[in-house]
């Protein structure tokens, strides 16, 4: 994040999308040593990953570049991994199974995500695919193609950019928060309403990162 972070703030604004993931990508790839450089590319899920979404105000463009989120004048868009939901559903039935039975309570895996530990291979596996069937920045080539670019309209709107942390992405950061803290008190397993690969572990008023920003653009000033 801190290297993505970095290139954004020296980078050309006039850049393009192509530009901009082949500099990224060598901005992280220059952090390897050889030796780790050369194991990581036999070894996907063991590189420095994260996702980003990018506003080109020249270009009136977003980038979505792995598993973030975004909602241009209250339509949402998204770029989930590939089978993603697969394993959250496959999570929901074990865990849906253990309260059935009784062998575990929410506090329980709240505490102890029996579902989360039985679907991790499956999620290493996935990981093993990154920037093949979805786009990350990891230091290696992004497949184009897995990229979404978004072209803003000509005249004017809001714009929402979030991280994959909110299950609800709303208008506003406080409409927001409310919609996940409401899911917090509901279903802090993330088995019902909304199915995820991990829940709301103890102590936690989240089940992931969490990042929002909102504008408003215009034609007259991009």
């Amino acid at each position: 994040m801190l290297l993505i972070s970095e290139y954004i703030r020296s980078v050309d604004a006039d850049i393009d999308i192509n530009g901009f993931c082949s500099g990224v990508t060598s901005c992280v790839n220059s952090v390897y040593d050889k030796d780790t450089k050369e194991h990581a590319k036999s070894h996907p899920e063991e590189r420095i990953t994260a996702s980003c979404i990018v506003f080109s105000k020249k270009r009136r463009e977003i980038w979505m570049i792995g598993d973030c989120q975004c909602l241009i004048d209250g339509k949402l868009y998204e770029n989930p991994k590939p089978d993603e939901s697969i394993l959250a559903g496959h999570r929901a039935e074990i865990i849906s199974k253990a309260l059935a039975e009784k062998t575990h309570t929410i506090d329980d895996i709240r505490n102890n995500d029996i579902g989360r530990k039985a679907i991790i291979p499956d999620m290493i596996r996935n990981m093993e695919n990154q920037n093949k069937t979805y786009s990350v920045v990891d230091g290696f080539p992004i497949p184009m193609d897995k990229v979404k670019r978004i072209s803003l309209a000509d005249n004017e709107g809001t714009v929402v950019l979030a991280s994959d942390g909110y299950p609800f992405l709303c208008p506003t950061l406080s409409l927001s928060e409310e919609a996940l803290h409401q899911q917090l008190t509901n279903d802090p397993l993330n088995i019902k309403t909304f199915k995820a690969t991990k829940a709301f572990m103890d102590g936690n008023n989240s089940f992931d990162d969490r990042t929002y920003i909102r504008f408003r653009y215009s034609a007259n000033y991009l």
